[in-house]
């Protein structure tokens, strides 16, 4: 039965907390409180101690080797990260053991054990390097929906050395170039389409029409995913040479690849994220720290089992699909769900029937969809069994205390611990999250950073809030899965994360701490929005749309959004000659969809003859968020103009903003 209202601000006001269950208190991985302790004492030995649960070919020689901003972990160690995700666990008795429970959203559904799995990555490492000549640090570019053939392939460049780089299926043409000719891929995985909400999604025409601008790429396979492509809207071309099916090319190659041995700091993967300036930074991370950092945090912020079945819900186009689907679950030998679709369709229960059909145990989700299931309300989830769940997460932007005690009581059924989760593309693995058997959590609180990770809230100075004040979010030491830099950027990259405090990582969110020391995220400080739990920069956005020939100028920002977040809306000034209106409105919201994806869709687009300015030329954002969000104006001393401003809200709210 749904919360009410009344008796959630009830809890909020008591500043409500929940001590572990007795069951995980007792019996949680993680049952010593001391782990705090003994990773404050002495930070290295403790890593050094959490590594020693993957397999090493060969031992590291240093743990850590620090030089501001630059770290390298387990120096001189040797290791593979699809050794330790596969082959290690079919030489026990997880040999026939789920690996990956598949479903799509028209129905059809697999399994794949471990031995499944390992019989898949060896042919397709093969495939990358018998067919295409692949070898260790050549990039490869994975374009995909979320079929099982996704992680294979992350998992066959793992083996052989090759660095993948995983591309949301959302994302178009233009950013899929973008980010294949910043690494200069030799090779990309895609599918002929995927499906989402009943419709067809065509990838591999994004492909073609990214591939008229990537000289660098050499080859591309294709899983047929749309059947035999009889109509127009799933026919796939198939470029003679360069062009290969999925399902072809593995029957004739052999059915074994050796591991590739990897040193600890050489490259696993690059993922591209928004970054303030709109250039999507490649955000390079190695082998030995971030498999390290993975492999841990899944057992210990899920209490992870042997008899789990995992879901986490993110698509491996992110980051978390990358830790929490794939590195970190099959490091541990887990059952992981792989979902492609939409969690409202064919109706608003799919997510719940997924976790009533395959019994999941632990399940990983985002905010934005959690405020979407409240919206939809109770009945969706009432249709079905939840009893086998045991843990339930948040990952992607602070949850708001309503929403987790929402989830807490509809979803967990009020017995379930809930581990909201703060990290990012960057850190590599969860940094900042109770401990089930050991926190007690705060509804909103994503409560302390882990065994391990020294964060601090700070002053613009650099200087430590004392409890129950506000500023920005910091790491004061380095940890495994952190950023080994941006890829063929390092200047950026210590301009981007260190240049601000020196010695500290400034992880660019705001936060606060209360009296008691509970961590409280508070969103992003600079121009990146937080969309639906996806990093989009404000710069980005602008770009395309001044990209149109109607636009002369254009200002972005993120506004609150029920559901999403923030939502995107922009404030565009429009050249001569061109009728500013709904039509227009449309085109350039479809502009940016092209541009950049359908995630980047503004929401509003405001048309105004002028922007307010500062007598130095610089759009006041600020100002326009107050608009967006119908605050009070802020100074407006320093505008060139401040009649601006009141033009502006007086067009906004007539355009029902």
């Amino acid at each position: 039965m749904a919360v009410e209202t009344q008796a959630i601000e009830a809890l909020l006001k008591e500043n409500r907390s929940f001590p572990p269950p007795e069951d995980f208190a007792q019996q949680a991985n993680l049952n010593d409180p001391e782990i705090y302790t003994r990773a404050a004492e002495d930070p290295e030995a403790f890593w050094a101690d959490v590594a020693r649960g993957l397999d090493w070919f060969r031992p590291w020689e240093q743990v850590l080797h620090w030089e501001v901003p630059f770290a390298k972990w387990f120096v001189g160690g040797k290791l593979n990260a699809c050794y330790n995700c596969v082959d290690r666990h079919v030489r026990t008795a997880r040999r026939n053991k789920a690996a990956i429970i598949w479903e799509g959203e028209n129905g059809e559904s697999r399994v794949l054990t471990y031995w499944d799995l390992y019989r898949e990555v060896n042919r397709f490492a093969s495939v990358l390097r018998e067919h295409f000549g692949i070898r260790k640090g050549d990039r490869v570019c994975i374009y995909m929906p979320m079929v099982p053939e996704l992680p294979i392939a992350m998992l066959a460049c793992a083996r052989i050395g090759a660095v993948h780089t995983v591309v949301f299926g959302g994302f178009s043409a233009e950013s899929l170039k973008e980010r294949i000719n910043d690494c200069q891929c030799r090779l990309v995985i895609t599918a002929d389409g995927g499906y989402r909400r009943g419709t067809v999604i065509p990838l591999k025409r994004s492909v073609d029409e990214a591939l008229q601008e990537c000289p660098s790429v050499e080859g591309v396979v294709v899983v047929r995913r749309l059947g035999l492509g009889l109509t127009d809207a799933t026919f796939t071309h198939m470029q003679e040479v360069r062009d290969h099916w999925w399902h072809r090319v593995i029957e004739d190659v052999s059915p074994r690849s050796d591991c590739e041995e990897m040193d600890s700091e050489d490259l696993l993967f690059i993922l591209y994220t928004s970054g303030s300036t709109g250039k999507p930074k490649g955000i390079v991370h190695t082998t030995g720290g971030y498999l390290t950092g993975v492999y841990a945090t899944t057992k210990w912020v899920f209490d992870l089992k042997e008899e789990d079945v995992f879901w986490c819900t993110a698509d491996c186009g992110w980051v978390t699909g990358h830790s929490y689907l794939v590195y970190g679950p099959l490091a541990n030998g887990a059952t992981i769900v792989m979902y492609e679709g939409a969690p409202d369709f064919p109706d608003r229960d799919r997510f719940w029937a997924i976790c009533e059909k395959y019994g999941v145990t632990v399940f990983y989700t985002a905010p934005t969809a959690i405020r979407a299931f409240m919206k939809w309300g109770t009945e969706h989830v009432e249709k079905h069994d939840l009893s086998t769940l045991r843990l339930i997460g948040s990952v992607g932007e602070p949850i708001n205390p309503e929403a987790w005690m929402w989830y807490h009581q509809n979803i967990g059924g009020g017995r379930c611990p809930v581990v909201d989760t703060w990290w990012q593309t960057e850190t590599g693995h969860i940094l900042i999250s109770p401990l089930p058997g050991i926190t007690t959590t705060r509804p909103g609180s994503a409560t302390f950073p882990l065994p391990g990770i020294e964060a601090d809230v700070v002053d613009e100075a650099g200087q430590s809030v004392p409890l129950g004040g506000g500023g920005y979010l910091v790491l004061k030491r380095p940890w495994p899965g952190m950023l080994r830099g941006l890829y063929g950027d390092p200047e950026r990259y210590r301009e981007v994360y260190w240049s601000r405090y020196g010695t500290m990582y400034f992880a660019g969110d705001g936060a606060k701490r209360d009296e008691d020391g509970y961590f409280w995220l508070l969103g992003r400080v600079d121009d990146v929005m937080n969309v639906a739990g996806h990093r989009i920069s404000t710069m980005e956005v602008e770009s395309a749309l001044v990209d149109h020939p109607a636009v002369a100028e254009a200002a972005v920002i993120g506004k609150h959004h029920e559901l999403k977040g923030q939502a995107i809306a922009a404030f565009v000034t429009v050249k001569d000659g061109f009728k500013a209106g709904t039509e227009l409105q449309d085109e350039l919201k479809e502009h940016v969809v092209k541009k950049i994806g359908a995630i980047s869709r503004p929401d509003d687009i405001i048309f105004t003859s002028e922007l307010p300015k500062t007598r130095s030329g610089k759009i006041m954002r600020r100002l326009l968020r107050d608009i967006a969000e119908g605050r009070a104006l802020g100074d407006t001393t320093t505008l060139a103009d401040p009649n601006v401003v009141a033009m502006l809200r007086e067009r906004y709210e007539e355009e029902g903003g």
